[in-house]
């Protein structure tokens, strides 16, 4: 558990370099926690794994002041578990009656269920970037435009990793000029 606590912050403080994440941005996190532990995904979620993957992940968040977002499993549609506060910042209209469960939301959603202070589900958001634990898709909760971003660490455990940023979509033709903070 140690290793994937050390991977999982090397990978967070690479991918917030690079992504350049700002004040209540959305992180999305998905994370299968039968494939950390070499297993088929959606097989064997670990509650003991699932919360050292979820309280470093929160506490970096917190720290970095961006709102974690939990992806639930196929199960509950790969609906979205977030702070209430997020929720209504971002004014997110689509909240869901759902309480993620371990074999219907999966280990990870069902952690940062427990342990944000004022949980909703929502059905969808779309994040400023997020990683990927597991190869459990988050592509659906990232806004347009997604870039991969590489670092070191290409497995938490024996779980695949992706992580990802978004920049704003470039308008305007070759004539145009653009903002190169933005990116």
């Amino acid at each position: 558990m140690e290793n994937i606590k050390k991977d999982l912050l090397l990978a967070l403080e690479s991918l917030f370099e690079v992504a350049k994440l700002e004040e209540g941005d959305i992180f999305v996190v998905g994370c299968s926690t039968s494939e950390i532990l070499g297993n088929k995904i959606g097989s064997s979620g670990s509650e003991d794994c699932a919360k050292v993957v979820f309280e470093t992940i929160n506490e970096f968040c917190c720290k970095h002041k961006v709102y974690l977002a939990a992806q639930c499993c196929e199960h509950l549609n790969r609906a979205i578990v977030i702070e209430k506060e997020a929720y209504k910042l971002h004014r997110l209209d689509n909240r869901v009656n759902a309480v993620p469960q371990i074999h219907a939301g999966g280990s990870f959603a069902t952690t940062a269920y427990k342990g944000f202070k004022d949980p909703v589900v929502v059905e969808t958001i779309k994040a400023d970037a997020g990683i990927d634990i597991g190869d459990t898709f988050i592509g659906m909760h990232l806004r347009p435009v997604v870039v991969p971003v590489r670092v070191a660490v290409s497995k938490i455990g024996c779980a695949h990793l992706t992580l990802a940023r978004t920049r704003r979509k470039y308008v305007g033709g070759e004539r145009a000029v653009y903002n190169s903070d933005l990116n």
